[in-house]
């Protein structure tokens, strides 16, 4: 499971602040095909090292979870790594550790996707366990209630037990309106036990086929053999005729700004969220809003961190994300406040940096070492078969265009000063917002006083 979307992301660095605006980045190449029943495969040669990573990404998310059975795409994450028709259970993960290699999976909001690296000689069982778990899953009573109990647990640690978790949990049902976004893609412990057996083989016989995921090879591998064996797994897979469920509903734009407030039993310091709508993650302007989000928040030297828990010393931790999705994003900034400070202390500086992008250019020198930063991270991450197919892989399923895997760091060193102020105005300061205050439970502020007292 990724980590939580918000906690803040250690970036590279490096002095050469040029970098964003004078690198030539040459294009990977990569083959693409569609097969009869209509899965989408993509891969990459590369022979730098003998490894090899293969990913599977499901166009399913979150969104897609059943009305009053959230959390059935994440649930999905651990069902698919127990046994199938021709492995047993946690035999997945033998195929993968035992050889040296490793594997993996993550839900978002409009994906599930599992990604494994292995030894390149081992790349043809890593095919067949697949392309096994993608039409022969044992869903079963055993494993569904094992899995369903992991799931809680998760829930009960991430959300329950952290001090933030339940206010990172609850922005987007705070924020959006009427779009299934708005359902908590961690899912909730009484929407998993409502649910059957019977309800979780629907959910895999409806979107965990073909023609809704996406293959990606990227690493030491020989191209024709490489096809032949995905031929000889997959191929084979029918098409349901069924169609495929797809989300129509709009979120609106708001009218009006809003405010939320969201308590918990264990909050050591009161926390705010402020959230605007952002464009989807194919939108033009998604490149300079991630530059925007970097010279918030990217490193100690950001704007929010010198501003709130450096110099203002009012806040314990902050942060920007441009939370970017194929429909509408949100753009969230949030702080927790430093000891002996209010949230209406807080939240004033917060919004008045994120708007500050808004009223005045951003430096050249500012904009050259935040693009390099980001520049630098994902030319790290492409140094690996892992990297490679991850980053094709979102640009074929979020961006809806594989191409974009070679002219997404073009579009991001493009960025000006005036495009960070441009869509800063439209999406913030021309914007609605919806503000999340999340303080102590008025019972836990009770007991806390009366402990004081005695």
């Amino acid at each position: 499971m990724k980590p939580n979307r918000l906690w803040p992301v250690l970036l590279l660095a490096t002095s050469a602040t040029s970098l964003a605006a004078s690198l030539d980045v040459k294009p990977i190449a990569f083959t693409e095909r569609q097969l009869a029943n209509g899965l989408q495969v993509l891969a990459i040669e590369n022979h730098a090292s003998p490894t090899v990573s293969v990913q599977v990404w499901y166009h399913v998310g979150s969104k897609d979870d059943p009305a009053g059975r959230s959390g059935f795409a994440h649930l999905f994450e651990h069902l698919m790594f127990k046994s199938t028709q021709n492995l047993k259970p946690e035999q997945f993960d033998r195929l993968t550790e035992d050889v040296g290699g490793s594997n993996n999976a993550f839900t978002a909001p409009d994906v599930t996707a599992y990604h494994e690296v292995v030894p390149s000689n081992h790349l043809q069982t890593i095919l067949w366990a697949e392309a096994e778990r993608m039409s022969n899953l044992k869903i079963d009573e055993p494993n569904f209630k094992s899995e369903r109990a992991v799931v809680q647990e998760e829930y009960r640690q991430r959300v329950l037990a952290s001090p933030y978790g339940r206010l990172f949990n609850g922005i987007d049902p705070a924020a959006y309106q009427v779009h299934p976004y708005k359902r908590p893609g961690i899912g909730s412990i009484e929407d998993l036990d409502a649910a059957s057996v019977a309800d979780v083989v629907a959910f895999h016989k409806t979107y965990y086929r073909p023609d809704n995921a996406t293959l990606v090879v990227a690493g030491d591998f020989e191209p024709k053999q490489l096809q032949a064996w995905i031929d000889q797994y997959f191929s084979r897979i029918k098409r349901p005729v069924e169609a495929i469920p797809q989300v129509t509903v709009q979120e609106p734009v708001w009218a009006s700004d809003r405010h939320v407030q969201l308590t918990g039993p264990q909050v050591p310091l009161p926390a705010i969220a402020i959230v605007w709508q952002a464009p989807p993650v194919s939108n033009s302007d998604a490149p300079a809003l991630k530059v925007a989000a970097a010279i918030l928040s990217a490193g100690d030297s950001s704007r929010l961190n010198q501003a709130l828990v450096y110099r203002g010393q009012m806040a314990s931790q902050t942060g920007f994300e441009a939370d970017l999705r194929k429909g509408t994003g949100l753009l969230t900034a949030y702080a927790m406040a430093a000891s002996g400070k209010t949230l209406s202390d807080i939240g004033k500086v917060l919004e008045e940096q994120v708007k500050a992008l808004a009223s005045k250019t951003v430096s050249q020198a500012e904009l050259d070492k935040v693009k390099t930063t980001l520049l630098t991270q994902a030319l790290v991450e492409r140094q690996t078969p892992l990297g490679q197919a991850s980053a094709l892989a979102d640009a074929a399923v979020q961006l809806g265009d594989a191409k974009q895997f070679n002219s997404a760091l073009a579009a991001l060193q493009k960025v000006t000063a005036t495009d960070v102020q441009r869509v800063m105005k439209r999406y913030v300061a021309s914007a609605h917002k919806v503000s999340v205050s999340y303080t102590q439970e008025p019972k836990a502020q009770e007991s806390v006083k009366k402990e004081a007292a005695q």
